[in-house]
């Protein structure tokens, strides 16, 4: 808004410098030279942008301000001819409203190689700012009135946060059908927010049809309540795509109905790279549909199946699948109910994963069996991890060794979270001397593990001399008073390091017992015996 307001009012003060008449608009052509100069500068000046995405080059930025420019001047000139007994206002905040926001598109596109200097630069068609909404026909003219223009380079468009009703499709379908031959990243996200269902299935069956034969490497789909009907709705469109790279269908209501119509519309998934499945209701028998899916996307990179009522029998078959992705880096299963079965399947279906860099695996009900499992194949093949998630799994000091071993291992090892667990102290102080070795740490999170002063402190000191490291949460445990003192005065000098004890127990849950007492007693003592304790990288 800011850089909109500075640029209309620089639009205004230099074409009324340049003139007596009170018509603001058609600027004259040096005007809008002066223009493209200011734009080329802002566009190749280092900004908060440029630390994210890197700077334009002076024939790069000069090249897009021109084209911002004209398209900029387009849709302002034909404002103006619709409304010719105006003073021109309204079109020079048109002008420069669509110029900056061209702008921040570029800014935060970053630098790009251009194949042609006369090629079109703005290629993301955007409406999902500000507030969800439903549109009609009339307000849907205007706002896609730049997708009609002809020459555009739009090639991504995202339709998402906005309620499409009949009228409005029928609006974007001979848009959309215009578009075919030149796009390649569609989001239908969140499209049909509020609608009926009859209403919902006819606008997706219309989007679908005019999207058909479009060469697609980019279809979200996500936050539609899509169901089997809804799936089906998509099925033009779905069967015409052999170069998906990525595919969303998340929060999308699929039932094992719904998946099963997935597995039979999608005819290829070979190039796929990126599946995202989460928050649906598939439970077993839509995992197994869907592990086809899986098994047929041997370049798949990233795979997310969590919250999606999965068992062990879903999980077993999923698990399967996943050995015929080896390209796979990111694997997110998180809040299913694999059990410890689907557990020991995974651990050998990961065997071949060198490749592995993120692994969130947390609230599966592995166990101390599943845990070891998994902590012995990742030791043995994934050197490139760097985030490791299994909270919320049962495990007990049981596992700690097999875990510890594996953790000293990655060096890469960023983050690490195993918390809502059962590791107790003995366990905590054989991860934190995991932990020692490995200088790109930047967040531990064993909150909730039943620790006491002796693991906390153990934690804290493994973790306090890391370069990068930025918090350490050992909430939610059962750490004394005088503990608690321990750890605050090791981060005295960088406290936002050390996460809040709002849930912590001095006491213990069963502080009254005789048992959490003399275990309290004894902390020193454990952390003691395990003080020269030296995990083994090897075996």
């Amino acid at each position: 808004m800011e850089l909109h307001m500075h640029f209309c009012r620089s639009m205004e003060t230099t074409m009324n410098q340049r003139s007596f008449s009170i018509k603001l608009w058609p600027p004259s052509q040096s005007t809008r030279l002066m223009l493209v100069e200011r734009m080329t500068k802002n566009l190749s000046t280092p900004s908060i942008f440029s630390k994210k995405y890197g700077v334009l080059s002076a024939e790069e930025a000069k090249e897009n301000a021109k084209q911002i420019e004209d398209s900029a001047f387009a849709a302002a000139n034909e404002h103006y001819e619709r409304e010719p007994d105006g003073d021109g206002s309204s079109a020079v905040q048109l002008y420069a409203k669509e110029s900056s926001k061209h702008m921040l598109e570029i800014l935060k596109r970053g630098p790009q190689t251009m194949e042609k200097v006369d090629s079109p630069c703005v290629t993301v068609f955007d409406i999902s700012g500000g507030k969800r909404a439903f549109i009609e026909a009339e307000e849907a003219e205007e706002l896609l009135r730049p997708l009609a223009d002809k020459g555009n380079s739009y090639s991504r468009i995202c339709f998402s946060n906005r309620s499409f009703g009949r009228g409005a499709a029928r609006v974007a379908e001979p848009i959309l059908v215009s578009l075919k031959d030149q796009l390649t990243e569609v989001d239908l996200s969140d499209f049909i927010a509020g609608r009926p269902e009859e209403e919902a299935i006819e606008v997706m069956n219309i989007f679908s049809s005019a999207l058909e034969g479009c060469v697609l490497k980019f279809l979200d789909l996500s936050n539609n309540a899509l169901g089997e009907k809804g799936v089906r709705a998509f099925e033009a469109l779905l069967k015409s795509q052999s170069s998906l790279e990525e595919l969303y269908l998340m929060n999308d209501g699929i039932s094992e109905e719904a998946a099963g119509a997935v597995r039979e519309l999608i005819p290829s998934t070979e190039k796929l790279k990126v599946l995202h499945f989460h928050n649906n209701m598939t439970g077993d028998e839509g995992a197994i549909a869907i592990s086809e899916v899986v098994k047929r996307s041997p370049a798949l990179e990233d795979f997310r199946c969590s919250s999606t009522r999965v068992g062990s029998e879903g999980g077993i078959a999923l698990t399967e699948a996943l050995k015929t992705c080896t390209s796979l880096k990111k694997l997110d299963i998180r809040d299913n109910m694999f059990g410890v079965e689907a557990g020991v399947a995974l651990s050998q279906a990961l065997s071949s994963h060198v490749g592995l860099v993120e692994a969130y695996l947390s609230y599966l009900n592995l166990e101390d069996e599943g845990a070891i499992a998994l902590a012995n194949a990742f030791k043995e093949c994934t050197p490139s991890l760097e985030v490791l998630e299994m909270a919320g799994n049962e495990i007990t000091a049981e596992a700690a060794p097999a875990l510890a071993s594996c953790i000293a291992s990655k060096h890469l090892l960023k983050k690490l979270n195993l918390s809502e667990n059962e590791l107790k102290d003995e366990g905590a102080i054989r991860i934190g001397k995991a932990l020692g070795g490995l200088k790109q740490l930047k967040e531990v999170d064993m909150s909730t593990n039943s620790i006491r002063r002796a693991g906390a402190r153990l934690l804290a000191q493994s973790v306090i001399e890391k370069p990068d490291f930025k918090l350490l949460n050992i909430d939610g445990n059962f750490i004394s008073d005088e503990g608690i003192d321990e750890v605050t005065e090791m981060f005295k000098k960088s406290p936002d390091m050390l996460g809040p004890f709002d849930e912590n127990d001095p006491e213990g849950e069963d502080g009254d017992d005789e048992e959490s007492n003399e275990e309290a007693d004894d902390e020193d003592e454990l952390g003691s015996k395990l003080k020269n304790l030296e995990v083994n990288q090897e075996d």
